[in-house]
């Protein structure tokens, strides 16, 4: 009989949650579970719904994955960062500007976050196909581990997510599964993350922001529930609100390829990290992430069979024979963030440039 055995890994303490009484985005609860009826997935179409036009953002909970799996995947997450030594992470380290991929490390001090402070942020990406780049030693033994992750977040997580979206438009429950292939979706990815503690001074000159507020460039963005507060959303009447740690929740968010396909009915969600509170602020911060994008060859335009979208008109941000592929579009954004030129937008606070010809801003 096969091993049981999984290899040894350090466990990866989190820090206490916040004590601080902060402004809270009430985000609606998606309860997985439900998913298994027509019946259920009726209903839940109508909440995600209600989700994506409310907030973009909300919780996934009974989506099958245990408290003590959810804590092993954060051990061989920490490990990509405690594990590796800074020679080594070099030498895996992505060319992002030049390939438009984050495959492997984006190292810290990569992105300008303003007046001359960069990130104090690593990740370290690997393709749901986990052949496609080699990976330093330390996390070789755990790859079998992280593609069983990548599977589960893409068949049962993603895929039931992708089959209530497709509902809600009243569309074909597999339309959307449909062009967001496992073997196909070329850079859907998990990402481990950390982000570091900086300096007084580099909070001051920066407004105390770590992540200029901005939207994810594919599909659905699935993050693992972590203790640190620092993510923020921004409402629809412009004020940021902290989004709360749930023990072994999703968050779940939309990004520029769903604005898209859905002609701007869901629209891609503004979002942002800044400094966690006082009582958070000595700890780093661990993430655990799957970033979905349909297919490479999957053009981004509406879905205009819908007859929801039919009903209340399409806002296209292109012409449809202007419209970049899922891999152009996701190139173009990789390769600019963090390290183009912004200019002064029209509205306060936000910067803007033009990728494949479409305006994108950045909120600080």
């Amino acid at each position: 009989m096969p091993s049981t055995t999984v290899p040894y890994a350090p466990h990866y303490e989190p820090a206490p949650v916040t004590q601080e009484n902060l402004k809270w985005a009430d985000l609606a609860v998606i309860d997985l579970a439900k998913a298994g009826t027509p019946e259920g997935r009726t209903e839940l179409a109508l909440e995600v719904n209600k989700a994506l036009r409310n907030h973009g953002f909300f919780y996934v909970i009974n989506h099958g994955y245990t408290q003590a799996q959810n804590e092993r995947m954060f051990d061989i997450a920490d490990r990509a960062f405690t594990g590796v030594s800074a020679e080594e992470k070099q030498l895996y380290a992505s060319n992002i500007k030049q390939t438009g991929s984050y495959q492997g490390y984006k190292l810290r001090n990569y992105w300008h976050i303003d007046n001359g402070v960069h990130d104090q942020i690593e990740h370290y990406n690997i393709n749901r196909d986990i052949t496609k780049k080699p990976h330093p030693e330390a996390i070789k033994p755990f790859l079998p581990e992280v593609e069983a992750f990548a599977r589960f977040n893409h068949h049962l997580i993603l895929h039931p997510i992708l089959r209530l979206i497709a509902l809600s438009l009243e569309l074909p429950e597999e339309d959307l599964v449909n062009i967001h292939g496992y073997h196909e979706a070329g850079e859907t990815y998990v990402r481990f993350m950390k982000y570091y503690p900086r300096s007084d001074e580099e909070e001051a000159k920066t407004n105390n922001i770590w992540l200029k507020g901005h939207t994810d460039f594919g599909s659905i963005t699935i993050l693992w529930s972590q203790p640190v507060s620092a993510l923020q959303i921004q409402t629809t009447n412009g004020e940021w609100q902290w989004i709360k740690h749930v023990d072994n929740a999703l968050v779940v968010n939309a990004g520029d390829a769903l604005e898209f396909l859905t002609g701007g009915y869901y629209k891609g969600t503004i979002h942002r990290v800044r400094q966690p509170p006082a009582d958070q602020q000595s700890y780093t911060r661990l993430g655990l992430f799957y970033f979905a994008m349909p297919d490479n060859a999957v053009k981004l335009t509406p879905l205009t069979a819908s007859p929801v979208l039919q009903r209340v008109g399409i806002q296209r941000r292109f012409e449809d024979d202007a419209a970049p592929t899922m891999e152009q579009w996701e190139r173009g954004r990789t390769s600019a963030y963090g390290a183009s030129e912004l200019k002064r937008g029209k509205e306060d606070g936000v910067e803007e440039e033009v990728i494949n010809g479409v305006l994108v801003k950045h909120y600080n």
